[in-house]
C-alpha cells in the first residue's frame, strides 16, 4: 500500500499552509463523499498497522490508506459494499474497526468525530478489544495474583492431584484474565499465516500449558499483559505530546452580541468573522485579527519564540497564545478545528504516519526475522531429542522459551517511538518537519545554502545612518526636513527614512509644497519656501554637487552594502542617509551553530554582489554567490549536491522554490514566508529564527544516536537470551522479562527525545 506524500499547500500565509498540509487528513472535511474514517482500538503499533495493511491488500481498489496511531484511526477511500468488506478483512485479523460517524462543525464543515465521542468510542473499544488500557488495570493486576497463586502451589503444594488441578484452575484464570485480547489476535495471525508477536505468545502460552508448565504459562501471560500495558501508554505519551498544546487553546471565550454586549460562547460554536475579547493573562481561544487595542502576545506555544511580541490592529494571532499586557478585541478568521495551532499538530499527526528510513528496514528485517525464529524453534523442538540427548518435554520447553525471546516487538516499536518524540519536539520548538525521513536526513547534511533577504536579514530596508553634512544647519533641523520629504513618498526607501527618522525623537514636520516623484531620481519639493530633494547619488553628480568628500562618505556606505539617499537643496547637500536591509539579530549565531556542527553555510542572493557580501562578512559566511537568478539558484544547488554531499536550501521567497525543491532538504521561513516556498520545503521554521536550521541537524544527530542505541538494545539481549535458552537455563517467566523489557527500555529511551531543548 503506498504511504501517503505530504498534501502541498495553496495558500499564501503560515496558517494557510498548516491547514493545506492537514487538509487530506480530515477527509469528512474535504467533500470526498467516499471517505470513510475507522477507530480500530486495539491498533496500537507500527506492527499492527502493517498487519492491517495486509490484510487490505486483496482491496487493491482502496486509495490512500491513512493510519493515525495516536488517535488509533485508519482513513479509506471506498465505496458501499467495500467497505463493509474492508471492515470484515480488518475484523477478520483480529482487530476491532469501528466506523466513525461524520457531523456538521459551526462552519458548516463535518467532522469525523467530536472529542468527547470519540474519547467515549476509545474507551468502549479498549474494553471490547481486550487491550485492558483504562479499566483493564486491575484485572491485570487481578491475573498476576492468579498466576503467583499458581507458581506459589508449584513450589509448596505437594504433587497430587487435587493439588494439581488448582494449579492448572488458577493458570487457566490468569490466562483469561491477561489474555483474551492477545489470544484473539494471535489465532487470528495464524489463520491468516502470519506470525506476528500476537501468533508467537499464542503459541508459546498453549504450548506451556499443553506440556504442563501451568504456572509459568500464566506467569508469561500476565507480564506480558501488564507490560504492554505500560508500553502502549508509553508510546502515547509520545504521541499525544504535540496533541497536548491543544489544551492551551481555551474551551470558551467572551463574544460581542449584536446589541453589544459581551457573552461567554463554546469556543467550537464561534463563527468566523465574530467580535471575541480576551483580557490580560488569557489565551487567545481562536485565531483573528486585532480589531482594537495594543499590546503583547507570548506566542511561544505555537512559533517558540521566547520574547512576547507586539500586536496592534491588523496584526494576527493565533489560538493557544496568551495576551500578556492589556485587553485586546480581535475579528476571528478561523473557526476552533482550524486554527493554527490545530493545523500545526494535524501536520504532525500526518508526519508521523510517514516512515522514516530506519524503520522501513526495520519492518522488513521484522518481516523476515520471525517466521526464521519461528523455523528455528520448530528445529529445536524436533530435533535435540536427537542431537543433544534431551527429553522431548524439555526440548518443547526450551523451543517455547525461544519463541518468547525471540518477539520482535522491541525492535519493530525502537523506531516508531524515537521518530514521533522528535516531531513533536521539533514541533515545541517552532519547526515543522513533514515527515519522518527528513527529521533521519538532516544529520547527513554538509553544505546549508541560505538566502539573504529575508532569512539572514529581516527582508525590509530600515534607516542605519544619518550623516549631517551642512555645517551651518542644525542635526534637528535637517532631520526635519528630510522627514517631511519621506514621509509624503510611498518609495519603500523613503518609508524606511520616515519610519526610522519618527523614531528616533520628537520632530516637527513641516508642510510641503509642490512635491513631485522623479522616476530613478528620488523626490523633490518646496519646504518654507526652500526647494529640497531626497535624491540618489546619480541625480546628485548629475547636479554637480558631488566632491571628493563626499565621494568617499558614499563609498564607505556602498561598500557595506547600504542603499544611499541625500537630501539637497539647490545649491548643496545637507545630509547623507544610509538604508538598508538589517542582518537579523540570530543570523551570525545561526551560522556560528553550523560551522560547529561542520556543516558549511553559503549564500545564495539575487542581490548585487555588494550587498552580498557586507552581509555574508556581517553573519560570517565565506562563500556568497550572487547575484543569481531563480534557475541559477537551482544550478547552484545542484552544483553544490555533486561536490559536497547532502545540501540543503533555506528561503522564503517565490525566487527560492525550484531551490527548495531541488535541496535534498528544503527549509522555508515560516512566519514570513510565502506559500510557494512553504509549499516546496521540507521543513518550515514557524518564527523565522536561523538557528533553528542547525536545531533540526542537532535534533536529527541526536534522534540518530538514539535510533542505534535501541536498535542495538534490542539485538543485544536477544542474542544474549537465545545462547541462554538453548544452551543455559533460561526460564519462559525470565525469557518474558527480557523481552518487554527490553521493549520498555528502548521506548523509554525513545521518549528523552521529548525534552530536547536545542543548544543553549
Amino acid at each position: 500500500m503506498n504511504q501517503l506524500n505530504p498534501i502541498k499547500p495553496v495558500s499564501g500565509n503560515c496558517a494557510d499552509y498548516c491547514g493545506d498540509l492537514s487538509t487530506d487528513e480530515r477527509p469528512a472535511a474535504s467533500g470526498l463523499q467516499d471517505a470513510v474514517t475507522l477507530r480500530i482500538a486495539n491498533m496500537d503499533c507500527a506492527s499492527e498497522e502493517s498487519e492491517i495493511r495486509r490484510a487490505l491488500e486483496p482491496f487493491g481498489d482502496l486509495d490512500n490508506l491513512r493510519f493515525d496511531l495516536g488517535r488509533r484511526t485508519l482513513t479509506l477511500n471506498a465505496q458501499g459494499a467495500r467497505i463493509d468488506q474492508a471492515v470484515a478483512a480488518i475484523r477478520k485479523a483480529g482487530y476491532e474497526p469501528e466506523v466513525m460517524a461524520a457531523q456538521p462543525t459551526a462552519d458548516g464543515t463535518t467532522e469525523a468525530l467530536s472529542s468527547d465521542q470519540e474519547h467515549g468510542s476509545e474507551q468502549r473499544g479498549l474494553q471490547q478489544s481486550g487491550s485492558w488500557l483504562g479499566e483493564g488495570l486491575p484485572r491485570l493486576i487481578l491475573a498476576l495474583v492468579f498466576a503467583i497463586g499458581a507458581e506459589g502451589l508449584s513450589f509448596f503444594a505437594p504433587s497430587t492431584l487435587p493439588w494439581d488441578i488448582a494449579k492448572m484452575a488458577l493458570a487457566a484464570i490468569a490466562i483469561v484474565l491477561a489474555g483474551f485480547g492477545t489470544y484473539r489476535k494471535g489465532f487470528a495471525a495464524l489463520r491468516a499465516g502470519r506470525l506476528n508477536i500476537n501468533a508467537l505468545m499464542t503459541v508459546a502460552v498453549t504450548g506451556a500449558f499443553l506440556i504442563g508448565q501451568w504456572p509459568e504459562a500464566a506467569m508469561v501471560m500476565a507480564l506480558y499483559a501488564i507490560a504492554e500495558l505500560i508500553e502502549a501508554r508509553a508510546v502515547d505519551r509520545a504521541r499525544n505530546a504535540i496533541r497536548s498544546l491543544l489544551a492551551l487553546a481555551p474551551e470558551e471565550a467572551d463574544v460581542r452580541q449584536a446589541d453589544g454586549s459581551w457573552q461567554r460562547v463554546l469556543a467550537k460554536a464561534i463563527p468566523m468573522n465574530s467580535i471575541v475579547r480576551v483580557r490580560p493573562g488569557e489565551r487567545f481561544a481562536l485565531d483573528g485579527v486585532v480589531s482594537a487595542g495594543t499590546g503583547a502576545v507570548d506566542q511561544s506555544a505555537v512559533t517558540g519564540e521566547s520574547i512576547p511580541v507586539d500586536k496592534s490592529p491588523g496584526d494576527d494571532v493565533f489560538a493557544g497564545t496568551v495576551n500578556a499586557a492589556s485587553e485586546l478585541q480581535i475579528r476571528t478568521t478561523a473557526p476552533a478545528g482550524d486554527t493554527l495551532l490545530a493545523r500545526i499538530i494535524q501536520a504532525v499527526e500526518h508526519a508521523q504516519s510517514s516512515r522514516a528510513p530506519t524503520q522501513r528496514f526495520v519492518d522488513r528485517f521484522a518481516a523476515i526475522y520471525t517466521p526464521a525464529v519461528f523455523v528455528l524453534a520448530v528445529l529445536v523442538a524436533l530435533l535435540t531429542p536427537w542431537l543433544m540427548d534431551w527429553t522431548w518435554t524439555q526440548a518443547v520447553y526450551k523451543a517455547l522459551v525461544l519463541l518468547v525471546i525471540a518477539c520482535p516487538c522491541a525492535l519493530v516499536i525502537s523506531t516508531p517511538v524515537t521518530v514521533v518524540s522528535g516531531l513533536a519536539a521539533a514541533a515545541r520548538r517552532g519547526i515543522l518537519i513533514k515527515g519522518g525521513v527528513y527529521l533521519e536526513e538532516a544529520r547527513k547534511l554538509r553544505v546549508v545554502a541560505l538566502d539573504k533577504t529575508g532569512t539572514l536579514t529581516e527582508g525590509k530596508p530600515a534607516l542605519v545612518a544619518f550623516d549631517v553634512i551642512a555645517a551651518v544647519r542644525s542635526e534637528a533641523a535637517v532631520r526635519s526636513l528630510a522627514l517631511s520629504l519621506a514621509a509624503r513618498s510611498d518609495h519603500p526607501v523613503s518609508k524606511a527614512i520616515a519610519v526610522g527618522l519618527a523614531s528616533g525623537g520628537r520632530l516637527d514636520e513641516s508642510p510641503v509644497e509642490d512635491f513631485v516623484a522623479l522616476p530613478g531620481r528620488g523626490v523633490s519639493g518646496l519646504v518654507g519656501g526652500e526647494r529640497l530633494t531626497l535624491a540618489n547619488h546619480r541625480w546628485v553628480e548629475e547636479k554637480g554637487l558631488c566632491n571628493a568628500d563626499l565621494e568617499a562618505r558614499l563609498a564607505e556606505h556602498e561598500k557595506q552594502g547600504r542603499t544611499v539617499t541625500l537630501l539637497a537643496s539647490e545649491r548643496e547637500v545637507l545630509a547623507v542617509v544610509a538604508v538598508a536591509d538589517r542582518i537579523k539579530p540570530t543570523s551570525r549565531q545561526a551560522v556560528q551553530d553550523l560551522l560547529a556542527l561542520g556543516v558549511t553555510p553559503v549564500m545564495l542572493t539575487g542581490d548585487n554582489a555588494t550587498t552580498a557580501r557586507a552581509i555574508g562578512q556581517l553573519a560570517g559566511i565565506d562563500e556568497i554567490r550572487g547575484p543569481l537568478l531563480p534557475d541559477e539558484k537551482l544550478a547552484a544547488i545542484e552544483q553544490l549536491q555533486a561536490s559536497r554531499g547532502m545540501t540543503a536550501m533555506t528561503g522564503d521567497g517565490i525566487n527560492d522554490a525550484p531551490a527548495l525543491a531541488k535541496a535534498d532538504i528544503g527549509f522555508a521561513m515560516g512566519g514570513a514566508g510565502t506559500h510557494t516556498a512553504m509549499e516546496a520545503a521540507d521543513v518550515v521554521v514557524m518564527n523565522d529564527d536561523l538557528r533553528r536550521v542547525p536545531e533540526t541537524i542537532q535534533l536529527s544527530k541526536r534522534a540518530h544516536a538514539v535510533l542505534v542505541q535501541n536498535i542495538s538494545l534490542a539485538l543485544g539481549l536477544k542474542a544474549i537470551f537465545l545462547v541462554l535458552a538453548v544452551f543455559g537455563s533460561a526460564t519462559m517467566w525470565m525469557a518474558v522479562f527480557a523481552d518487554m523489557g527490553a521493549s520498555l527500555l528502548v521506548v523509554f529511551n525513545g521518549l528523552r527525545l521529548l525534552r530536547f531543548k536545542g543548544k543553549p
